[in-house]
């Protein structure tokens, strides 16, 4: 039985670290994501909300885009706050790799070899 993959959690870091590239709108952060993580599936509107949350948080800010043809865009980009929290998502990433690597490498170690999953 496989789960189907949750990014939910982790939206948040994954959009701070696309804005620490410099500033963009919402849709360019979309085609970040699925083009520096392969298989990586959200909806626009998880973007947005998440941007949203980001901006009440103080961690993002944006101004209009009104330079382009078409209606204005927001162009996102990272505050101090912002750079702080994904320091804090770093840490915490490293820490779950961490105990990951040591499941993976206990699973290693007590599964026979003859076990076929």
């Amino acid at each position: 039985m496989t789960a189907a993959p949750r990014h939910s959690r982790h939206l948040p870091a994954f959009i701070l670290l696309a804005l620490a590239h410099g500033p963009v709108h919402g849709n360019a952060i979309r085609a970040a994501l699925t083009l520096r993580m392969p298989g990586f599936k959200v909806d626009a509107a998880a973007i947005y909300r998440a941007l949203h949350a980001l901006e009440v948080a103080g961690d993002v800010v944006f101004h209009w885009d009104t330079d382009i043809p078409g209606p204005a865009r927001k162009v996102y980009q990272l505050t101090p706050g912002g750079w702080r929290r994904l320091d804090a998502w770093e840490a915490d990433i490293r820490m779950r790799l961490g105990f990951l690597q040591a499941f993976l490498e206990d699973l290693e170690q007590v599964r026979p070899s003859a076990h076929t999953p």
